[in-house]
């Protein structure tokens, strides 16, 4: 089977719950996987001089529009901005990355619901109890979850992981790498869509 498709998001980007929406029919189409990678923005912020889209003004004025209009293109709950917003992400990306180690199957479902917690139910999803809901939804036990939150294990998983999508050129969310080559952007699936299927260009 060829490469996964690498999906590169932090679970406090709107853009990227709804790339997290897209990509795995997408993928399926192809007959590839998906390699969910959460990461932690505000580390590569600190590297690469960027900022949260809410700082800037006009800008995330207008992509607050924008990303409820896709959300009612993709037939998804209305969109709803958690608050506070943006969150820190700590708790989600370490519980993703102790499923994937412990029960992969539910790695992605538990992703999916952790984006729609707060961008569907406008949950807090820096709280550990708001992703002990997440979990739960997908038949998660919650204590086990809130047990692997302190593990040493996940907290240095999830800053090798951001260390290396930063080494790898990642500086937004969502970002893919598909066969080497780069996408970033939710409105860049339809490419990468076009691009699976012609075997690049």
């Amino acid at each position: 089977m060829a490469d996964p498709i690498t999906f590169y998001f932090d679970f406090s980007s709107p853009y990227g719950y709804l790339a997290a929406e897209q990509i795995g029919p997408i993928a399926a189409r192809h007959r590839r996987d998906v390699l969910w990678r959460p990461i932690l923005l505000g580390a590569i912020f600190k590297t690469s001089g960027g900022k949260p889209l809410s700082e800037f003004g006009l800008k995330w004025t207008y992509a607050q529009r924008e990303v409820a209009r896709m959300a009612r293109r993709q037939t998804l709950p209305p969109f709803v901005l958690p608050q506070p917003f943006p969150f820190l992400a700590l708790a989600a990306s370490r519980a993703f990355y102790w499923l994937e180690a412990t029960d992969p199957r539910r790695a992605a479902p538990f992703a999916r619901a952790a984006f729609r917690g707060a961008f569907a139910e406008g949950r807090d999803m820096s709280l550990p109890i708001a992703v002990a809901g997440a979990a739960q939804l997908v038949g998660i036990d919650d204590a086990a979850l809130m047990e692997a939150l302190d593990d040493k294990r996940w907290k240095d998983r999830l800053r090798e992981e951001t260390d290396q999508a930063l080494a790898r050129g990642v500086f937004g969310s969502p970002f893919f790498l598909v066969d080497g080559e780069p996408f970033w952007g939710v409105e860049r699936l339809a490419e990468i869509d076009a691009w699976l299927a012609s075997g690049g260009w």
